[in-house]
């Protein structure tokens, strides 16, 4: 859901960078999982506003910039229950990482490692024999199947 950039100002407050649609979509959780690498810990949101495009936020037990600055790098989840349900044709990152994708011809480019947000639109960082750039719109992924674990795109091999 984001990543806590810096601690923000001397009281323990932290800045985090969200990931979600709209910045105030992570500040309205009153619990916070912070960890690396799938080990998390719990905490207490006290308060978190939006901050321009991030979100900045103070969690019980930390009370200075100190405490804060150990928060550093530390990724920003929320358990997934507490997501809204994804409507149709919209879809978690998370569920996206580790599909498969093929393209109309039934070839296999590899798995899906990560996606980039450009502004314009998302993008599906593809690992395989190479790594493909592919964009994340309708015109190019023809369909996601979330059990089938793949994803169809019109795409051609030599892109």
């Amino acid at each position: 859901m984001g990543h806590v950039s810096a601690p923000f100002g001397i009281q323990g407050w932290i800045k985090v960078h969200p990931y979600t649609e709209t910045n105030m979509g992570l500040a309205s959780y009153p619990t916070w999982w912070l960890g690396k690498q799938g080990s998390y810990q719990t905490y207490e949101v006290l308060e978190a506003r939006a901050q321009g495009a991030e979100v900045v936020a103070r969690l019980k037990g930390f009370e200075d910039r100190e405490a804060a600055l150990t928060l550093r790098g530390m990724e920003v989840a929320v358990p997934r229950s507490e997501l809204p349900k994804a409507r149709r044709d919209e879809y978690y990152w998370s569920d996206l990482i580790g599909l498969t994708v093929v393209n109309t011809a039934g070839e296999t480019f590899g798995t899906v490692k990560n996606l980039l947000e450009t502004g314009a639109n998302d993008v599906l960082v593809v690992s395989g024999e190479q790594e493909r750039l592919i964009p994340f719109v309708r015109q190019v992924v023809l369909g996601v199947d979330l059990q089938g674990k793949t994803i169809q795109v019109d795409w051609g091999a030599d892109y």
